[in-house]
């Protein structure tokens, strides 16, 4: 990744808007059933490597407020980094504007619905062992594909649209 202004820049926008999208949803934001219209933009890789310590960072800040402590901090915050790491990689290999978004946004959906469930289990966020976690596992997965197709598909395409059209700023 070329390190440059447009780059910095972007990466501490994407962390911004992150942040700024979780935490106006406040304790809606976390727990099995999330408002977290944010991860929208764990679509982003797919357009800029920058996105990647970008959604980190806002998923970081975002998690200190989360009430699940250094687990989620670290662990979730993790679990975002790894989500964008490979959705930028399946952009790289993949082509087909459908099948990137598809396999793009499996990883987010699937980390976070497996992986953040098993955060809230530890930290006693839900009790009832295995199959609780397996509920939240499903609330997860609904909840994620909702914000990262619902949200996230048409953000892809009025961005690859806006790039098309050669919109400085995106490119």
């Amino acid at each position: 990744m070329k390190l440059s202004t447009k780059t910095l820049c972007r990466a501490g926008i994407i962390a911004a808007l992150y942040f700024a999208f979780t935490a106006c949803f406040g304790s809606l934001a976390y727990g099995p059933l999330q408002i977290r219209p944010a991860e929208a933009l764990t679509i982003l890789p797919l357009f800029f490597p920058e996105a990647i310590p970008g959604l980190f960072i806002g998923c970081m800040l975002s998690n200190l407020f989360s009430g699940y402590g250094l687990p989620d901090i670290v662990f979730g915050s993790l679990i975002t980094l790894l989500a964008s790491v490979a959705t930028y990689f399946s952009g790289k290999f993949i082509k087909n504007t459908a099948a990137k978004i598809v396999v793009g946004g499996a990883f987010p959906v699937l980390l976070n619905a497996f992986g953040v469930p098993l955060i809230i289990l530890l930290t006693g966020g839900i009790d009832g062992g295995f199959t609780a976690y397996l509920i939240c596992v499903a609330e997860f997965l609904l909840t994620q594909t909702i914000w990262i197709y619902g949200l996230g598909t048409p953000l892809y395409l009025v961005i690859n649209r806006q790039r098309q059209a050669g919109v400085k700023f995106l490119l």
